[in-house]
């Protein structure tokens, strides 16, 4: 397996197990997208997360942050150096302990959304 494919796997294995909880809009290969299964007061859909690969860089981008950004108050410097924007993180290759870290940041936000009434 190459290394793109492992990063975009590794990226996308971190919203699956909450699958349940969401709504799948897209599943393919090099791009993961998923809602909330609760809209919001006006009836949209409210997004929740995505991953997406564009060559060899990938993105997660994961709501919850934006939404809550306390959570990332306690983040390591070198995950910090990958977030962009808001709710974003870009990856060009595969870090364990990055994507542990991000790990432990998704089932947090996923709590904060559960409490906050979207999941």
């Amino acid at each position: 397996m190459k290394e793109s494919v492992d990063v975009f796997t590794a990226l996308r294995d971190l919203l699956l197990p909450h699958r349940q909880r969401l709504l799948v809009v897209h599943d393919e290969d090099g791009h993961f997208y998923a809602n909330c299964q609760n809209a919001d007061a006006k009836g949209k859909a409210q997004f929740f997360g995505a991953v997406k690969a564009s060559g060899r860089k990938y993105v997660l981008h994961f709501m919850p942050i934006y939404d809550f950004p306390e959570l990332l108050d306690s983040i390591s410097p070198a995950l910090r150096k990958r977030k962009q924007g808001k709710s974003c993180f870009n990856f060009d290759a595969y870090d364990a302990a990055l994507i542990r870290e991000l790990k432990a940041l998704v089932d947090q936000g996923v709590a904060r959304y559960e409490v906050a009434g979207k999941l």
